[in-house]
């Protein structure tokens, strides 16, 4: 188990995107899936009680190497960059988007009560929100969605780890 331990280790750290356990299995041919999830798990366990500089978490679907959260500062320092920022109506675009999907800007201007069309713009160009087609109406309107990217930037596994709005209310007390 050592080995196949060090194997799935470098094949996430070399990974330059959330490595899924199914790309994993087709990797490793002949490993069990089940072996591929405790060994996952094994080092995530490790890398956890170490209290290193980085994590191994689950995210978008898959497995990546993430800094510890805490460090963040450190991390903008050397690479000299700001994290990604968002304007309130580009925030209150993307949870539209999220909550919502799959949407079409007409709901989403309706639901904000003015013009989505900028902030929609900018999280297309950030790639945090994708389209996904266009609804079979009148018009054909575009549908939106969120992306892998989305997950990835808010360290969510899938959509269902977003907060319910009953999480959000027990929250504001």
């Amino acid at each position: 188990m050592e080995h196949i331990k060090a194997i799935i280790e470098a094949l996430v750290f070399a990974s330059e995107s959330p490595l899924s356990i199914d790309r994993i299995a087709e990797t490793l041919e002949g490993i069990d899936r089940k072996e591929i999830v405790a060994v996952l798990s094994t080092l995530a366990e490790e890398h956890e009680a170490r209290g290193g500089g980085f994590l191994l978490k689950e995210v978008a679907q898959g497995f990546q190497f993430r800094t510890r959260p805490s460090l963040g500062s450190w991390i903008r320092r050397l690479k000299r960059s700001k994290p990604l920022t968002l304007t309130p109506a580009a925030l209150e675009t993307l949870a539209i988007v999220a909550y919502r999907q799959p949407v079409v800007k007409a709901e989403i201007d309706r639901i904000r009560g003015v013009d989505a069309g900028g902030p929609l713009k900018g999280l297309l160009e950030k790639k945090l929100v994708r389209i996904q087609g266009r609804k079979d109406v009148p018009g054909r309107p575009i549908i939106y969605g969120t992306t892998k990217k989305f997950l990835e930037v808010f360290t969510l596994k899938d959509l269902s780890e977003l907060p319910t709005l009953k999480e959000f209310k027990d929250l504001q007390g």
